[in-house]
This record gives C-alpha cells, sequence and structure tokens, in this order.
C-alpha cells in the first residue's frame, strides 16, 4: 500500500494527485510532438477539474502558468504565452507606500478635512454655506456617536471656527431639510379635536369609567339582540316541522 508520507510532495492541491502524475509522465516523454500532445490534452483536462478558473480573465494564461508550476519548471513544450520562471511567478510584490500625512482632527477623520478644504475655497456662497451646514451636522452626529449625549450648537460653531481659523461659519439653530425616511418614521400629532386620543382609563378620570360603562351596556344589549333572533329562529323552524 502506497502511504502519502511516501509520496512526493504535491505541489497544487487543487488538482490532485492524478494530475501531478500525469504531468510527471509527460516529462518523462523523449518525442517532442508525442510530448506536446500530452501537455495539450493536460490543458483541457485542467480546464475541465478547475471550472471556476473560466470566470478569470485569461484562463488559458492561467492553466498554462500552473502547468509549468508542478512540473516544477522542467517542461519542455511550446506554450501560446510567455512562459514563466520561478521568479516571475514566485516574486514578491513591492510594498504599498501608505500614506504618511495624519489628519488634524483625528476624532472627525480624515474626510471631513478634505470637505473642509473644499468649503473654504469654494467661491459661491450658496454652496459655502451649504457645505458649512453639512460640515456642522456631521460634527454633531459624531460628537453624538462618541459620547452617546447631545451637543449644543455653540460648541459646534466654536469648534468649527478653530479648526477653519474663522473662514466657516456654522449658522446655530438651523437643521437639516427632512428627508422622505424622516418624514415617514415620525409620529403624526393631529391637532383637530375628533382625532385627539381618548383619555386612558388608568387615569381615574369621570370620563374614561363613563364610556367604559356605556361600552359595556351596548356591548350586553348587542349580545341579548343576538340571543333573541337565535331563539326566534330556532321557534320557527320546529313550529314549521
Amino acid at each position: 500500500m502506497e502511504y502519502n508520507t511516501t509520496r512526493n510532495h504535491l505541489i497544487m492541491k487543487e488538482y490532485g494527485r492524478n494530475i501531478q502524475k500525469m504531468i510527471e509522465y509527460v516529462l518523462s516523454i523523449e518525442d517532442n510532438e508525442h510530448r506536446q500532445r500530452n501537455a495539450m490534452s493536460l490543458i483541457e483536462l485542467m480546464g475541465t477539474l478547475n471550472p471556476h478558473l473560466r470566470n478569470v480573465e485569461d484562463f488559458r494564461h492561467k492553466l498554462w502558468d500552473h502547468l509549468f508550476l508542478i512540473s516544477d519548471f522542467k517542461l519542455d513544450v511550446e506554450s501560446p504565452y510567455p512562459i514563466p520562471t520561478r521568479e516571475t511567478l514566485r516574486a514578491r510584490p513591492e510594498p504599498l507606500g501608505y500614506p504618511k500625512k495624519y489628519p488634524r482632527n483625528r476624532h472627525f477623520g480624515k474626510n471631513l478635512e478634505m470637505v473642509i478644504d473644499k468649503a473654504i475655497n469654494e467661491d459661491n456662497p450658496e454652496k459655502k454655506e451649504g457645505f458649512t451646514q453639512c460640515i456642522g451636522n456631521y460634527m454633531k452626529l459624531a460628537y453624538s456617536n462618541w459620547h452617546k449625549e447631545s451637543v449644543h450648537d455653540d460648541a459646534i460653531k466654536a469648534e468649527l471656527n478653530g479648526i477653519t481659523d474663522g473662514r466657516l461659519e456654522f449658522q446655530t439653530g438651523h437643521s437639516p431639510a427632512p428627508t422622505a425616511a424622516s418624514m415617514a418614521n415620525a409620529p403624526n400629532y393631529n391637532t383637530n379635536a375628533e382625532f385627539q386620543p381618548r383619555p386612558s382609563n388608568n387615569g381615574g378620570g369621570s370620563g374614561g369609567s363613563k364610556r367604559n360603562k356605556n361600552f359595556q351596556q351596548k356591548f350586553k344589549s348587542n349580545n341579548q339582540k343576538n340571543n333573541n333572533k337565535h331563539n326566534n329562529n330556532k321557534y320557527n323552524k320546529n313550529r314549521n316541522k
């Protein structure tokens, strides 16, 4: 019996042991044409066993690279693509250059700093005022999220003046325009007297107890009428028999 511990290392597990054995067999073929035909058949078989590679751009190029990788770059066949080497496939990418500029106000983030700069450089007064109000409302939202409490508009105005050196002034008492979501979730308070909610009986008022008694009397009378109607129908049926 052959154990995995006695076998050679499996290079690409997604293709399995049999594909690797086939590639080792192709390496042992001395005839160039016969080796080329077997390599082409292996490419088709590898594509069938891994259909997810068809979603990859230029998937056949990927299959040929895997073929040379499994053969340890020893396979001598003609490829329709540039033949890769060990250095090109296993080369490490260059490290990414991370931004070294830190925001001036970290508790508000980098994006707010960019919006503030854009608002300062805006020439249209109306757009500049709109930018300023949006910045102030966002600052209030960020403060509420971090501190779990509301903040006064004067505090936001003072902080925005300090950040921008007085170039942006937040108008206190200005609330943003209501959105469709906020209007849908807002409670509907109707001022008409006929739509006013009735007082609860828990309050101990005389009006609530009177309405409760009237409702009970009306409910009993309706039940009595239904019972009388049912008895009359039953009496008429028996009489007809």
